[in-house]
């Protein structure tokens, strides 16, 4: 009987495991990563409070705070503050601690942030706020006001300033943004212009981006917070504002400063000088450019220097709306397609790019 032969056993393909085990593994990270939106509802209730009214302007529900309205505020000028990118109306409640009870101010959050969300327009570009904010002064029945405006809102206030003067009596820019950056532009924003990658990466949890973007925000490490985090972290979560900032970042041309020389309204330049996200170089070229500008740099204090210390920023804020009157400019005449009704807002027209 001849031998039998052995079988030879061919090896197990391990590969399928390996790549299923590997599947399972980014299957899990992305649901622990993956961050619906929360219902509105319940971000209001919990980010909203007895100040808060939600009025139509332009077809957005705007959240805004009004202070001072009960007040006899008559001889003084309303104060609008504009928050930046991935902000809300939150960071200036250390100004409307000590600047509410003595002037009329208004603090709102702009389409695709806090607890506006979407707008109807969907733009969200520097020109399309400017003509949100006169939607909202229209709204609110003031013909000027002072302008106070932080990073983006910074850019969005003298825009608004450069293209209606005859609504502007006194502007303040913190830490704003107004020239092109040098260098490339933060690894988010390039994530986010991404195609795919973008569309898909807005809809992870934010909470580490948003604790690093935080620490660079703020000089001082111990503003970066638990409920701070949890704050801005769940507000760009409210339903649209996550769409918004991704077209946002994919849309906005870079700022042309040419419009800054035009300027003609007292101004007051607020910065930290341990800004890491907009240098200071920018304070002075701001002062350079806007005719009569005054400069006020807080040395220990970064790109949020009106959260860092809203004692002392507010104080320079106050000072400044004392002692420099508002040139007086003339009220321009409504034209014939203005309604009689002044409870009807009509949309903002967008001026011509210089």
């Amino acid at each position: 009987m001849p031998p039998r032969r052995r079988r030879i056993e061919t090896p197990r393909r391990r590969w399928p495991l390996f790549l299923l085990f590997a599947g399972a593994i980014l299957a899990g990270v992305a649901l622990w990563a993956y961050a619906p939106i929360l219902p509105a509802e319940m971000l209001i209730s919990r980010y909203a409070n007895e100040r808060s009214q939600f009025i139509d302007v332009g077809g957005a529900r705007a959240h805004i705070r009004d202070y001072g309205r009960d007040q006899d505020n008559t001889d003084t000028i309303p104060v609008v503050l504009i928050h930046g990118s991935l902000g809300s109306l939150h960071m200036w409640e250390g100004w409307a601690r000590e600047l509410g009870p003595r002037v009329r101010l208004i603090t709102v959050d702009l389409p695709g942030h806090g607890l506006t969300g979407a707008w109807p327009r969907d733009e969200y570009t520097i020109e399309a706020y400017t003509d949100f904010v006169e939607v909202l002064i229209d709204t609110l029945h003031l013909e000027r006001v002072a302008l106070i405006g932080h990073s983006l809102g910074g850019a969005v206030a003298w825009s608004f300033a450069a293209t209606r003067p005859d609504r502007v009596g006194h502007l303040v820019l913190v830490d704003s943004a107004g020239y092109p950056r040098q260098g490339e532009a933060p690894l988010p924003i390039r994530l986010a212009r991404l195609p795919v990658i973008g569309d898909i990466g807005i809809y992870f949890k934010p909470d580490r981006l948003v604790r690093r973007s935080l620490l660079e925000v703020y000089a001082d490490p111990e503003m970066v917070t638990p409920d701070r985090i949890r704050r801005y972290s769940e507000l760009q979560r409210f339903p649209g504002n996550r769409e918004a900032t991704l077209q946002r970042a994919r849309a906005q041309e870079p700022l042309d400063p040419t419009p800054l020389k035009r300027l003609d309204v007292p101004t007051l330049i607020i910065w930290g000088a341990k800004d890491r996200w907009v240098p200071v170089a920018d304070a002075f070229r701001f002062q350079n450019d806007i005719k009569g500008a005054k400069l006020e740099i807080f040395q220990d204090l970064g790109h949020n220097p009106m959260e860092e210390d809203p004692k002392a920023t507010a104080a320079a804020v106050a000072a400044f709306l004392d002692t420099t009157p508002a040139r007086r400019l003339p009220r321009l005449a409504p034209s014939p397609e203005q309604p009689a009704d002044p409870t009807v807002v009509l949309p903002s027209v967008v001026p011509e790019k210089d």
